[in-house]
């Protein structure tokens, strides 16, 4: 292949790459967090204590985390064809990404969030403070170094996983390297995948450090 083809190829599952891995990820934010504040305020001693919801929360989450990705892959077919009317392609890739990142990156603002000081919010409840002013002005501000840099290691984690999406016609640089790197022996395009891939995960967390920094208030 000539080079003005492989630079082409390579920019465009660039940019599949990072409309997958930035798709999914602000959805797992979205969806993450808020799950991930559900398991700390209504587990053991919570300031919305319900053991019975903790508890399934718990177990939905532990079971999604547990399946491997690839197997999730394969098992949101059925899913991924309903939501999105096809089982390939980037967008398609969105979905088990999603469903994927979801539960772990819960679990990682789950522990952020616990290690906020419970000399705060019993404060806060001393002040007259109801659970959402414990939320909105102790939780959610003390724990956010934590919770940027959790979502940091969820978008590295991201970009690994949206390459392997590209083994079942996900698109993005995993597809490019399987196709043109691996079957048809271009050594050059997957040197020039995993370079790329390695920036990603590079200046990503980069910037998760940095902004992570910043919000510390230690």
């Amino acid at each position: 292949m000539t080079t003005d083809v492989i630079l082409g190829l390579l920019w465009r599952s660039f940019w599949q790459t990072v409309w997958m891995t930035g798709a999914s990820g602000f959805l797992s934010l979205v969806i993450g967090l808020p799950l991930g504040l559900a398991l700390v305020v209504t587990s053991r001693g919570g300031i919305a204590e319900q053991g019975s919801i903790s508890r399934v929360l718990g177990v939905l989450v532990d079971g999604f985390r547990a399946v491997p990705f690839v197997i999730l892959l394969i098992a949101l077919i059925p899913l991924t064809r309903w939501i999105v009317g096809t089982a390939l392609g980037t967008t398609a890739a969105i979905v088990p990404l999603t469903i994927a990142a979801i539960p772990y990156y819960a679990r990682v603002a789950e522990v952020s969030l616990r290690d906020v000081d419970r000399g705060l919010i019993d404060a806060v409840r001393a002040m007259g403070g109801n659970r959402w002013t414990i939320v909105r002005e102790v939780l959610i501000p003390e724990a956010m170094p934590g919770i940027v840099a959790g979502f940091t290691v969820t978008m590295v984690t991201l970009i690994g996983a949206s390459a392997m999406a590209g083994t079942i016609g996900g698109g993005g640089l995993g597809d490019l390297a399987i196709r043109y790197g691996y079957q048809r022996y271009e050594t050059n395009v997957m040197i020039a995948v995993v370079i790329i891939l390695i920036i990603l995960v590079w200046g990503m967390q980069w910037l998760g450090d940095r902004l992570a920094t910043r919000l510390d208030r230690r």
